[in-house]
């Protein structure tokens, strides 16, 4: 086993945004944990009907299917970034705004079935890349967002990431997330 998928990131591996995401992520193997997550979520929520989907908790807030689709576009971002700078690519990487995509994604518009089978295509090819990063790379370090940040701290935050959201559809959506 790669020993650096099981090595938790320090604070100088990411921005301070980040912190929450990252420590919220259980200790072990970071492969492992993105996998069993992803199967968990995709469980709790295959028996959402397309009302419950559609539901958003507040005017102006996302729908539980447009939560799924920003979970995605992040995820997808982490993994450039991981691929990017993994392979030694120093050049800065661009921010995003995530509240810009998202009237862009048609999210709202399709079939829960379709989002999630997307979200487990998306997780399958974040951890088929994270498994083939060579132990060197997970400490490569790159700028993202104007901030400093390592695969490794990239890794984590696409975990934290997602589990903040995990915790949004629990707590505000009232979903069995």
């Amino acid at each position: 086993m790669n020993i650096a998928l099981t090595v938790r990131p320090a604070a100088d591996e990411f921005a301070p945004f980040y912190a929450s995401y990252v420590a919220s992520v259980p200790n072990g193997e970071i492969t492992r944990t993105l996998s069993q997550q992803g199967e968990a979520f995709l469980a709790r929520l295959k028996n959402l009907s397309e009302e419950q989907a559609a539901f958003a908790y507040a005017p102006g807030k996302w729908s539980v299917k447009e939560v799924v689709c920003h979970i995605m576009d992040a995820e997808r971002i982490f993994a450039y970034r991981i691929l990017r700078i993994g392979r030694g690519d120093v050049t800065p990487l661009a921010s995003f705004d995530e509240n810009a995509y998202m009237p862009a994604s048609g999210a709202k518009d399709r079939a829960l079935d379709a989002l999630l089978g997307e979200f487990a295509a998306v997780r399958a090819a974040t951890l088929a890349l994270l498994r083939c990063l060579p132990e060197a790379a997970w400490t490569r370090r790159g700028t993202a967002s104007g901030k400093e940040v390592s695969v490794r701290g990239l890794a984590w935050i696409a975990a934290g990431h997602a589990m903040h959201h995990e915790r949004i559809l629990r707590e505000r959506y009232r979903l069995p997330v």
